[in-house]
């Protein structure tokens, strides 16, 4: 059965903390898989489990998309929270009629899930990205991720040189 959640709940995910392993750079190198590259993460947060997936065309470098899902408890389905897509479609939000074609955002609404579409199907086009790189960072500054301090990163004191 597919997990349903409210805009409420939607946030609440989105805001809670989820620690990336020390090595999710490597982790996240994308792979070869017929036509496209992808890699995918697990992330525990501090009350659900996420998974960070990342895909990329092979041939056409804008044709990328990056998600985070929720894996909800007692389902074998991901339900996802964020996609970031490049600018290789036309997308249409159902509900308001509007098309574009640009970089864009896809958000899990309740009001999308409630009409029986995909969690995901809103989207807003955006200028806050413009290629994977900038889209994995993007994603990674609006839904709560953080990493472990580098031991190797030294900060002085001002004055120090």
């Amino acid at each position: 059965m597919a997990a349903r959640y409210t805009d409420s709940e939607i946030q609440q995910l989105l805001a809670e903390r989820k620690r990336l392993p020390d090595e999710y750079r490597r982790k996240l190198k994308l792979r070869e898989k017929r036509g496209h590259r992808e890699a995918e993460i697990s992330l525990a947060g501090a009350g659900a489990e996420f998974r960070l997936i990342a895909r990329q065309n092979s041939l056409n470098v804008l044709d990328f998309s990056i998600i985070l899902a929720v894996c909800p408890a007692g389902s074998n389905q991901l339900f996802r929270l964020r996609r970031h897509n490049g600018k290789s479609h036309e997308h249409t939000n159902q509900i308001e009629a509007g098309t574009f074609y640009d970089f864009h955002i896809h958000m899990a609404t309740e009001r999308y899930q409630e009409l029986g579409m995909r969690e995901d199907s809103y989207a807003e086009a955006t200028d806050r990205f413009g290629d994977y790189d900038s889209a994995l960072r993007c994603l990674m500054d609006d839904c709560g991720f953080e990493t472990r301090p580098d031991p190797n990163l030294h900060l002085f004191d001002e004055g120090e040189a």
